[in-house]
């Protein structure tokens, strides 16, 4: 599932209308601001039963769960366990949903779901055609219901989607199509079955003119059933009879067949040795103004055609070679053919081009990336189908990857001797890593078994019939640095050698007047005089033999030249001319041969010469018949008027030649004019960034908003909590300043809502409470960190149990003081009520009683206590009962027994004492003391009862 802005109030939606067990595991793929925090990952545990985990590496998903990107991670699965990594591009170029998404397709294959959300931009395209490609179910949340519908239209517009939905709909449509299990067209045996798809293949050929008959039928059979899903029909005879009656429905189950996965460089390492073991040596073989011809078939949307047509490219502009291409792309589906020929891509392409490749051979629109002219015009795309049409034939490379896997092995063995067919001797075949050619090792041997590079072989008896031109354009001023000046060319060595001398002579004397050219008619060296030939043309200052010609001179001239270098005559060409020299006619007998030295560069250099022909040769030397004259005039006429076309077929070719220049010379402009718009593309590629991170801010603002609404919940909550458990709250911040309160607060402290920010010292007490110390409490409290708590009277009946402690973050951090005041007035008057009760039960009891704590001090004693031992309260109560009047309780046996009774629970009675008082004298008592146990902390104490014998 992926999204990026608005993509949270869709997960969340799509979530409320799951129920628990869908039986499918759930991948969220979000764009997340890179340095943020997610907390998309408890946003959704709120909104779902499922367990909602934030994914991390090699975490293998299980079905009712749902995993979360986490921020600044680029996400895949392989073999169901979930690969994490940090991206590689630069924020603002991350395609994380394509990437998720295609991986997601190789490793389930058709059992893989894709959905997009709401998003701006194209990401998830690519990822739903390669689901969509393996037969997967691909989902697009409806444009009206997202809150940016950049990625929603971006992903209907592919063709690619097999529903758009509201997403509260999405998990019935999930629900729909994971329970209801297809009629298993492929692998159903029966006869019913097999007349019911044959049946639609039938009503495909006879609709589209195609046969899918010889496909597979897995794959074919998974993708009717796809349709047939999508129509609630559960029978391919009763599909079938749809198709008869919809024939729309005919053309979408076409395009659904038609498997239209490809990419640029797909197989990186694959187009890696094209580029430097495969195609190199071809290249080098081939002469300049030679065609290297190509044939890419089932190119789809023309991706891998393109990428092929950038390496050859880069190939020929390093080695300067001048090399014809001609690339042939052809395809079945006529809507790739189209998008083909557009060459526009979306943005999602940076993922398999690098970042040179892509300013260089493509520009930036509106749309995405498109390709630039240079590398267009390599490519010729047209609809084919490879199975039924004829093929290109004399290929240097045949390129057919990803198709052959589809097909039965009957058609794949028909198409491996097209393929052979097709290419030349040496010629190479390129398929995918999942292709081969079978048994046919004899047609074929491999160059390369990884990557699957195979070159074929071609017997003796067929020879390759493809000629080509060895002519090489090469500049005069480089010829001019291998041919020596005119006034060295005659120069010999000191010693004598009568071979060369006698040479020179001839040379000299006999040989006529010549030049020496380019094969562009360039004068590089004059021989002999030409004067009478040639002369300065008018205008610019030219070397050139044709413009410098004679009158009449010219044309054929420029026949002979054209000849001997454009049509590759290897005879010599003598062709006796009359032309004007001084307003005379004169004749010359003009001859123009190639120069084949040992030299490389003398390959393109051509000898005119000029030898002259006395006038009267060219007359007849007898008279002939009228009925002859006329013959030889219409002759003559005939061989002028070809003479004419051959010349005016040179001039058209020199001018559509002159305005191919001035298209490269166009084309060089608007490469000037696509290096400045570079800069505008780097100011696009600064916008996409921050669109990028425009997104991520949304998706945090979207995070941050409902945080916000649980904290406002949360906020409620407490408030009601507080308002009904009517306990008094102040909140002091670490200076003791009022941060917050509770209304019950303001029964200790006069405290209205302008209170916030002031410290605590500055307001009063309520009336009749007594609160002065508080504030040095609190101080303390806030040094120490040692709760603190005390009782609190509010006139003569309300009493308060005020508890001062340490205000601690959920971080263990002291960031203030807070104070509660809970009303302990009833518990106050309870207390008091149960202490006059037992005060009263013991001040009846004639029996002398004593209370003692757990330190053995007297905490009461009973009335008959003061009346039999004549003592009063003050010398008494608070004292310890080892202490009292002249020590005479001081006897280590009771001390003893007491401390037993405090510490076994134990008790005893009727332990005799006797001693004698110096107020009342002697004394015999009889001790029963007992352990009372509090139900509260504090310790326990002990009720001792004297039995006293007077004796005087």
């Amino acid at each position: 599932m992926g999204a990026s802005a608005g993509g949270l109030e869709a997960f969340t939606t799509f979530f409320q209308a799951c129920p628990s067990d869908m039986r499918v595991a759930f991948i969220l793929v979000s764009h997340l601001a890179p340095d943020h925090v997610s907390m998309l990952t408890e946003i959704l545990q709120r909104h779902t039963s499922m367990p909602v985990h934030e994914a991390v590496d090699q975490l293998r998903v299980s079905a009712n769960n749902v995993y979360v990107i986490p921020p600044d991670r680029e996400m895949e699965i392989l073999n169901g366990v979930l690969q994490l990594c940090i991206p590689n591009q630069a924020r603002g170029h991350r395609m994380l949903i394509d990437t998720f998404l295609r991986s997601l397709a190789d490793d389930q294959q058709e059992n893989a779901i894709g959905i997009i959300f709401s998003g701006t931009g194209s990401d998830g395209v690519l990822g739903l055609r390669a689901i969509h490609s393996m037969g997967g179910l691909t989902l697009v949340q409806e444009p009206e219901s997202a809150k940016y519908t950049g990625m929603p239209v971006s992903a209907i517009k592919s063709g690619y989607v097999s529903q758009v939905l509201v997403p509260e709909k999405m998990p019935a449509a999930l629900l729909s199509c994971k329970y209801k299990k297809p009629s298993g067209l492929a692998k159903n045996q029966s006869k019913q079955g097999e007349s019911g798809y044959n049946h639609i293949i039938l009503q495909l050929r006879k609709t589209t003119g195609h046969d899918f008959s010889l496909y597979k039928k897995s794959t074919i059979g998974r993708r009717i059933e796809r349709r047939m899903l999508q129509h609630e029909i559960a029978d391919a005879d009763i599909y079938a009879q749809f198709l008869k009656k919809n024939p729309d429905e005919i053309d979408v189950l076409f395009k659904e067949l038609l498997i239209n996965v490809t990419s640029f460089f797909r197989d990186n390492q694959a187009f890696d040795v094209l580029q430097k073991e495969i195609l190199p040596p071809m290249l080098k073989a081939k002469s300049n103004d030679d065609v290297f011809r190509i044939w890419v078939a089932g190119c789809s949307t023309g991706e891998e055609a393109y990428s092929i047509a950038i390496v050859l490219f880069e190939l020929l502009e390093s080695s300067g070679q001048d090399i014809g291409v001609k690339i042939f792309a052809t395809d079945l589906d006529p809507d790739a053919i189209t998008i083909a020929r557009a060459g526009i891509y979306s943005k999602n392409i940076i993922k398999n081009i690098t970042n040179e490749r892509l300013l260089r051979f493509f520009t930036k629109v509106e749309e995405g990336y498109k390709v630039n002219k240079v590398i267009r015009e390599m490519v010729m795309f047209a609809v084919q189908s490879v199975i039924k049409d004829p093929p290109f034939t004399k290929l240097d490379l045949l390129a057919c990857r990803n198709l052959m896997i589809y097909l039965e092995p009957d058609l794949q063995s028909r198409l491996m001797s097209t393929f052979h067919y097709a290419l030349k001797s040496s010629g190479v075949l390129f398929l995918s890593p999942s292709e081969s050619i079978g048994n046919h090792s004899n047609l074929f041997k491999s160059i390369d078994r990884k990557w699957k590079f195979y070159a074929a072989k071609h017997s003796a008896k067929f020879p390759d019939q493809f000629t080509m031109s060895n002519v090489i354009n090469v500049s005069p001023k480089g010829l001019h640095k291998s041919l020596p000046p005119s006034g060295e060319i005659m120069k010999q060595p000191s010693q004598l050698d009568l071979t060369e001398l006698s040479q020179n002579v001839l040379v000299r004397f006999f040989a006529p007047a010549s030049v020496i050219v380019d094969s562009l008619g360039n004068i590089l060296y004059v021989h002999g005089e030409t004067g009478k030939y040639l002369r300065p043309a008018p205008g610019k200052a030219s070397l050139n033999v044709i413009e410098m010609a004679r009158e009449g001179l010219e044309v054929e001239l420029r026949a002979a030249i054209y000849g001997v270098v454009k049509e590759a005559k290897k005879i010599h060409k003598r062709k006796k001319v009359q032309f004007k020299n001084n307003n005379e006619i004169n004749t010359v007998q003009l001859s123009v041969h190639p120069i084949n030295g040992e030299h490389e560069d003398t390959k393109e250099l051509l000898l005119v010469s000029f030898l002259d022909v006395p006038n009267e040769e060219v007359k007849p030397k007898r008279k002939a018949s009228t009925k002859s004259l006329e013959a030889g005039i219409i002759t003559g006429l005939e061989q002028d008027l070809l003479d004419l076309k051959d010349s005016h077929r040179i001039i058209a070719e020199e001018q559509q030649a002159s305005g191919e220049e001035l298209k490269s010379t166009n084309e060089e402009l608007q490469s000037t004019n696509e290096e400045m718009q570079s800069t505008n593309e780097e100011l696009e590629t600064s916008k996409e960034e921050l669109q990028s991170v425009n997104e991520e801010l949304i998706t945090v603002n979207a995070e941050l908003q409902s945080k916000v609404g649980f904290l406002d919940d949360i906020k409620n909550d407490l408030k009601n909590l507080l308002d009904s458990i009517n306990v008094g709250i102040i909140y002091l911040d670490k200076h003791l300043n009022i941060r917050s309160f509770t209304q019950d607060a303001c029964q200790i402290y006069r405290l209205n809502t302008n209170d916030v920010g002031r410290p605590l010292s500055d307001i009063k007490c309520a009336d009749d409470v007594v609160c002065d110390d508080i504030g040095d409490i609190v101080d303390k409290v806030l040094a120490s960190l040692i709760p603190h708590e005390m009782e609190i009277q509010i006139g003569s009946k309300s009493w308060f149990m005020a508890r001062i402690q340490p205000y601690r973050t959920l971080d263990d951090f002291i960031d203030g003081v807070i104070l509660t005041f809970t009303d302990i007035t009833l518990r106050i008057q309870s207390a008091k009520a149960a202490l006059n009760f037992a005060r009263c039960m013991v001040n009846t009891v004639r029996e002398p009683l004593i209370v003692l704590d757990a330190s053995l001090d007297v905490v009461a004693v009973s009335k008959s206590f003061y009346q039999q031992f004549e003592v009063t309260q003050d010398d008494t109560v608070g004292h310890n009962l080892f202490d009292l009047g002249n020590k005479q309780w001081d006897i280590p046996l009771l001390r003893q027994m007491l401390n037993e009774v405090l510490l076994d629970k134990t008790e005893f009675e009727d332990y005799t004492v006797r001693h004698n008082f110096p107020n009342i004298g002697v004394r015999e008592m009889k001790l029963n003391a007992r352990r009372i146990d509090n139900e509260v902390s504090e310790p326990s104490l002990i009720l001792l009862a004297i039995d006293v014998n007077n004796e005087h």
